[in-house]
């Protein structure tokens, strides 16, 4: 009887087998809808758009301020003279009635003639939208390395899985023999346990590399919305190509030039200068024009003791116009405090400006050196996946001469898989750390991704 695991993959292989073939998708085609899904990418663009704004915000403290203002009144006011009888308790005399109505409108105009904090404060609105635009590109090239560092992770986790499931049957092809052997008395039931052992545990390994394949899946969805199932694979002949230029000092200046993230940095150190300068410029004098004309009608009306009175009209124009000049003299410690508050938070944008550029520093040499040991490396585990199969090959064939024991057999499919599953893994490390060299040195884009995709099949 067929055990009903390996039933359950029978049928489950068969049915993979009658369904249509779904398409593989590559790198290019992962990251496009990460692109189009992938939330942090959006929130980045969002902040840019929101940035963008501060430059016609700041613009507009320098332009002039119109407004146009219009009212209705009006007013009735009715004052009743003379004695009170005590026995009616009514006033009892004269009495003034008094109506007013007013329409008037009125146009106002101010200008800022100077105030040089405006003045700063827009020339740093350029620098806080190049930062933003800069952060924008940052997101950008992290999504680029976030996409493939999980899409490796899923072939990875394949691999693992189908390393799993070929040490499980290889094992339990190594079980059947040994009961048969032990059947007819070629060995001791000692052997029989060791691979019902192994066995035993390949089961539990291959539900591990299921379940972290299922985590690698969701790691992925993560990043691009929806589900992917079929990637694609690095071809057999993996161009392993050196960096160009092959020096880790020339790749370490082109990334202190032009890294976004150390850009960024360096803006955002300008912007805090520009913040010092904005604060001083609360000690000096403002001046601002403003001016205004308006128009007014007004009626009014007068009543004494039941007689009408002549109703009068007029029709006022009002034009003013001020020059305001203000110099502060004492603000209670408030502009000094403000100072003083730019100086270190300008002291701290510095700090963290050096701080990246010896983190790009490292980051740079780190994925230089990386991409250089992973061809070694590539090369090598390739050498030894062929050497621990050829190994496996004489193992199994001492154990059917009963040189070698069941625990040698298992031994060597175990290292075998090792190899096989390192060799892809250090491929995947090759690819990664070209994206992130050229990440270091800030001029990844679309077309690595192609170049890296272009290795895949």
């Amino acid at each position: 009887m067929m055990p009903n695991k390996q039933r359950f993959l029978t049928l489950a292989l068969a049915s993979c087998l009658a369904a249509p073939a779904i398409a593989q998708e590559g790198l290019v085609e992962i990251y496009q809808r990460a692109m189009l899904n992938d939330p942090a990418v959006r929130e980045a663009e969002a902040r840019y758009l929101a940035t963008s704004e501060v430059k016609p915000q700041a613009r507009s403290n320098l332009l002039p301020d119109l407004n146009l203002s219009a009212g209705m009144s009006h007013t009735f006011r009715e004052t009743p003279t003379g004695a009170v009888d005590p026995t009616t308790g009514l006033v009892v005399g004269t009495s003034s009635e008094f109506t007013n109505d007013t329409a008037n409108w009125s146009i106002g105009l101010s200008q800022t003639l100077f105030n040089w904090s405006y003045y700063a404060t827009l020339r740093q609105a350029d620098k806080q939208v190049a930062r933003a635009e800069t952060d924008y590109e940052v997101a950008k090239q992290d999504l680029v390395v976030r996409v493939a560092d999980s899409y490796f992770n899923v072939l990875a986790a394949e691999d693992n899985l189908a390393s799993a499931v070929a040490a499980r049957e290889a094992i339990a092809r190594q079980l059947e023999q040994a009961q048969r052997r032990f059947e007819v008395g070629l060995i001791a039931i000692t052997d029989v346990q060791q691979s019902q052992a192994g066995y035993d545990d390949a089961i539990a390994a291959e539900i591990t590399a299921e379940r972290l394949l299922s985590l690698a899946h969701e790691s992925l969805r993560e990043i691009v919305g929806e589900l992917v199932t079929e990637l694609e694979s690095p071809t057999d002949n993996l161009p392993l190509l050196s960096p160009e230029p092959a020096n880790a000092e020339e790749w370490v200046q082109t990334a202190l030039t032009q890294n976004l993230a150390l850009t960024s940095s360096r803006i955002a150190a300008d912007i805090a200068e520009d913040d010092i300068a904005i604060q001083r410029a609360g000690r000096l004098p403002t001046l601002s024009l403003s001016a205004s004309y308006g128009e007014a009608a007004q009626d009014q009306l007068v009543r004494l003791s039941g007689q009408f009175g002549s109703p009068t009209r007029s029709e006022p124009d009002t034009v003013n116009w001020a020059l305001d000049l203000r110099f502060p003299i004492y603000t209670g410690g408030f502009n000094r405090s403000r100072i003083q508050q730019s100086v270190y938070t300008h002291r701290a944008a510095t700090e963290a400006l050096e701080r990246t550029a010896r983190q790009t520093e490292r980051q740079t040499r780190d994925a230089y050196l990386g991409v250089i040991s992973e061809i070694s490396r590539v090369r090598a585990y390739r050498q030894s996946v062929e050497s621990n199969r050829t190994a496996l090959r004489a193992t199994e064939a001492g154990f059917e001469v009963g040189t070698q024991t069941t625990v040698d057999v298992l031994a060597s499919q175990n290292q075998l898989r090792s190899a096989e599953t390192t060799y892809s893994r250090s491929r995947y490390n090759y690819m990664m750390n070209v994206l992130k060299l050229k990440q270091a040195a800030g001029n990844l884009s679309l077309g690595d991704v192609e170049q890296v995709d272009s290795w895949l099949q």
